[in-house]
């Protein structure tokens, strides 16, 4: 039942805060910080749970399957393995500092914005743990809704035009994948219809259908990553969101679409690799020089932060798909580094917004005279951003390029150039916001301590992963290593289509194996 309660924990206290809302926003505010607080601490006990087995066993901690349309064979299951939890981890955090950064920012409707967040970290984390596949749509879906209510009711000026983009690429790539899993789920003849993810992926596909059906997947993922050219709605719905909207949206949101391909398209068709790798990887490196290069032309600070997520999650795809532990392991660390140190930049893009009225960056400058302890941690962060030795990003950036060298040493030389161009962005932007000639009669509020704290725990995780990645990489050992084996049997599988044993010296050797056009002797 632990694994219940992650979701319906910040279910029950959005509810709660939505209500309170109506007499005091003070309650609504403390509701929220203490559902957040609950599911951190219960996934800090998972972690210590998953610890105590040892890292070299594989983990898995699974609900009794509870039915719930059994006529369809859809059930209410949940499973959470390493990879699960090194994201539920990031989802606790992310979902405690969302809270914590819209403390002052949220004055209108302050109970039902709480309730809007609570039920998207409640969306993330059933996507995260949801192993019947009809409920991870569920889920998928659910953690729509809100974030587009937080984007059109409290955003900023083109707000409503941008939930709307958002709403109808995420809501169409899903209908997409709707019909891949409904696709597995008929293909799974001779046995009785289910949903389950452990069933399905005993499913045999012919080439051309499980190529189809991956790709149906992949529509969904590749929206939400977001995959170049599928991104067009990402830098206006982080522009107009407000901040908790940003923070969960460039944290989380994003982190699904790249859970469902490691998830998801590599275990269920791990056969279309071979097609899909070098394609994907082409298109991460396209994501990771074209953010970067439009992350520099950029004029509004939270627009430019918006581009950096597509570069940096160009790493991520390219990780995925290189076929390979290392990079796998490259991919979810940056995932998990990535979600951080975006974070922050958004929560100080807020903080500047509310102190200075904008986020033209051609209106700052020379801030650090005046708030010393917002350009401490904005440092931090943008060279958390441009791949620094010791902090996360560089660990997760360049075990991708280690991994991904060893299948095409053009992709890994395209991702390496990726990592010249953050430099001139996160060192552009730092000269724009907090050096350079300061600005007449401009002085800034410096961040108080609550903001402090919250940003101060994000850099310090940063750097703890940064100098000593081994906890996250331990913990998602076991699944790397499952879907790495199922990529190699795939492989195998494959050649013996191509070949057959030829018996030796004309006698039959009794072997049969099956080439693509059938049984032969």
């Amino acid at each position: 039942m632990i694994l219940a309660w992650l979701i319906l924990i910040p279910l029950a206290t959005g509810l709660l805060a939505g209500a309170a809302g109506m007499w005091r926003p003070l309650s609504a505010r403390l509701v929220a910080l203490a559902g957040c607080v609950a599911q951190l601490l219960l996934v800090v006990a998972l972690w210590g749970q998953a610890v105590s087995v040892g890292a070299h066993e594989t983990w898995r901690l699974e609900l009794t399957d509870v039915p719930w349309i059994p006529e369809l064979g859809i059930s209410f299951r949940l499973s959470a393995d390493g990879l699960s939890l090194v994201l539920l981890a990031l989802t606790a955090v992310l979902g405690l500092a969302a809270v914590l950064a819209s403390w002052r920012e949220i004055q209108q409707r302050v109970g039902f914005f709480h309730f809007q967040v609570m039920l998207v970290l409640a969306g993330v984390t059933g996507v995260f743990l949801a192993a019947d596949l009809f409920l991870f749509y569920f889920f998928w879906e659910l953690m729509l809704v809100p974030m587009y209510f937080l984007i059109d009711l409290w955003g900023h000026e083109r707000r409503h035009r941008a939930a709307v983009k958002f709403f109808l690429f995420t809501q169409l790539s899903g209908l997409l994948m709707l019909v891949g899993i409904l696709g597995l789920v008929f293909a799974n003849q001779g046995h009785e219809r289910t949903f389950s993810y452990q069933d399905l992926l005993a499913v045999q596909l012919a080439p051309a259908g499980a190529l189809a059906l991956m790709l149906g997947f992949w529509a969904a993922f590749a929206v939400k990553l977001p995959v170049v050219p599928f991104h067009t709605w990402l830098p206006d719905a982080h522009t107009e969101a407000p901040t908790a909207g940003s923070v969960l949206l460039a944290g989380l949101l994003l982190k699904t679409g790249a859970y469902g391909m490691i998830r998801f398209c590599l275990p269920l068709f791990p056969q279309t690799l071979d097609w899909a790798a070098p394609v994907f990887m082409a298109l991460g490196v396209v994501g990771i020089i074209y953010g970067a290069v439009l992350a520099f032309a950029q004029t509004d600070f939270k627009r430019l932060i918006a581009y950096t997520s597509i570069s940096h999650m160009g790493f991520v795809l390219i990780g995925v798909y290189a076929g390979n532990e290392i990079a796998l392991t490259g991919a979810i660390v940056q995932m998990i580094c990535h979600g951080l140190s975006t974070g922050g930049l958004f929560i100080l893009a807020g903080a500047l917004q509310e102190r200075l009225g904008t986020r033209d960056l051609g209106r700052m400058g020379g801030l650090w005279s005046s708030a010393p302890r917002a350009g401490a941690l904005a440092m931090v962060l943008a060279m958390a951003s441009l791949g620094l030795p010791g902090l996360g990003n560089f660990v997760g950036e360049i075990l991708v390029i280690v991994g991904a060298y060893a299948v095409s040493p053009g992709v890994a030389v395209g991702a390496a150039v990726g990592l010249v161009f953050a430099t001139v962005y996160a060192l552009w932007m730092m000269h724009r916001v907090f050096f350079g000639r300061p600005r007449e009669g401009l002085r800034l509020r410096d961040l108080g301590q609550r903001e402090v704290a919250v940003l101060g725990a994000l850099v310090a995780l940063l750097v703890i992963l940064g100098l000593h990645p081994q906890p996250v990489i331990d913990m998602t050992q076991s699944t790397v290593s499952a879907i790495q084996s199922r990529i190699g049997a795939a492989q195998v599988d494959a050649e013996r289509e191509l070949f057959y044993e030829q018996p030796p010296n004309g006698m039959d050797s009794g072997i049969k194996w099956r080439s693509r056009w059938g049984d032969r002797p």
